[in-house]
């Protein structure tokens, strides 16, 4: 990405073989506290020290009872009785709207056989795969206990995080749903914490089975998604195909002005000026026409809009998420002293083509 420090643009995440990882996210420390307790972390899986652990919630940290202390008249608890597995979803009831706190009922203990899903009401937006990555809203109740052991509705935080870095039971249930739809999800503990013990600070024992209420909010884009905008006459031409576009520059004095041409309007939600967004991008130079930047040969670069050329930061923002757009930027608002590498010459007008996969709030 082109960035505004003297450090030379470069891809901010490892680069990946395009045909395995595309349509995936850079993680970001933003991340809220699902992504502790759904990663996989009985597969050796590390994760990032910016994440935090995850906050039990009241339910699961409830102090023990006057009856649970040790003492001479004590008599052993007895053990529970196993539950049967149901092979259906019909004992539990989930009333609420996409986008508000759902209220979950089930009469605890429960357990489910298989993961399982339900469409509670089905969005018409892309669908996910298990090689997306998602944002979501959730609210997780433990089956055995009845209580809600984690959720981001109350915090007010949605959580984003790629498919194939959490529990299985979770990436099974969101595989081919759609954006826009809300989805009821159970899981036995074989697809959630057994592998690792059990969750013990979240209050889930081995064998627990798991029930979520999932809204998916958004998906990272694999390219731009809209409708076509004619642009105005006298700018740089685009071509070619979607994924390898071709720019080429009109034999013409460059604008003295920053020039922000759609080409493709998306229909996501808008970039604001503190979102770190996911792109797609070609830059090329006006004086000759020479690509300098492409993305579009290697992988989709994530970072902070905030740290970019003041033209990228100026002409992105208010665009949505799913659109092309062609920026025409002085020199004053890219590189003014010029770039080592790439190589770009003091006071050079740039151009760029920039597809907006994906966004979401910086810290």
């Amino acid at each position: 990405m082109p960035r505004t420090s003297p450090t030379p643009p470069r891809p901010l995440t490892a680069p990946r073989p395009r045909s395995a990882a595309r349509g995936r996210l850079a993680r970001a420390a933003a991340v809220s506290a699902l992504l502790p307790l759904l990663a996989l972390t009985a597969c050796g899986t590390e994760e990032p020290e910016a994440v935090p652990s995850p906050d039990p919630s009241e339910s699961a940290t409830a102090a023990p009872s006057e009856s649970a202390s040790p003492s001479a008249s004590a008599s052993p608890s007895p053990t529970p009785e196993p539950v049967e597995p149901s092979d259906d979803l019909d004992a539990i009831t989930v009333t609420g709207d996409f986008g508000e706190a759902p209220e979950v009922e089930v009469d605890a203990p429960w357990a489910v056989d298989q993961t399982r899903t339900k469409v509670l009401s089905e969005g018409d937006g892309t669908a996910l795969t298990t090689e997306s990555t998602a944002e979501v809203n959730y609210y997780g109740v433990n089956a055995r206990t009845g209580e809600v052991f984690d959720q981001s509705f109350e915090r007010g935080q949605t959580a984003v995080f790629p498919l194939n870095q959490v529990v299985p039971g979770f990436s099974k249930g969101l595989d081919g749903q759609k954006v826009g739809s809300r989805v009821l999800i159970a899981m036995p503990g074989e697809d959630g914490y057994d592998s690792s013990g059990g969750n013990p600070q979240a209050g889930i024992e081995l064998g627990d089975t798991l029930i979520f209420v999932v809204d998916v909010v958004a998906t990272q884009l694999e390219g731009p998604e809209g409708e076509e905008v004619e642009p105005r006459e006298g700018l740089p031409t685009v071509s070619g195909p979607v994924d390898e576009p071709t720019v080429e520059v009109p034999d013409t004095e460059p604008p003295a002005e920053l020039v922000v041409q759609p080409l493709i309007e998306g229909e996501g939600q808008e970039v604001t000026a503190t979102d770190v967004i996911t792109v797609d991008y070609q830059g090329v130079v006006w004086d000759g026409g020479e690509v300098v930047q492409n993305s579009f040969a290697a992988e989709p670069e994530t970072g902070p809009l905030s740290s970019l050329i003041p033209g990228w930061q100026e002409g992105l923002v208010g665009q949505k998420v799913g659109s092309r757009v062609l920026l025409v930027v002085p020199p004053e608002k890219a590189f003014p002293d010029g770039n080592p590498t790439p190589s770009i010459a003091p006071g050079q007008t740039m151009v760029y083509v920039v597809d907006i996969l994906f966004a979401q709030p910086g810290q």
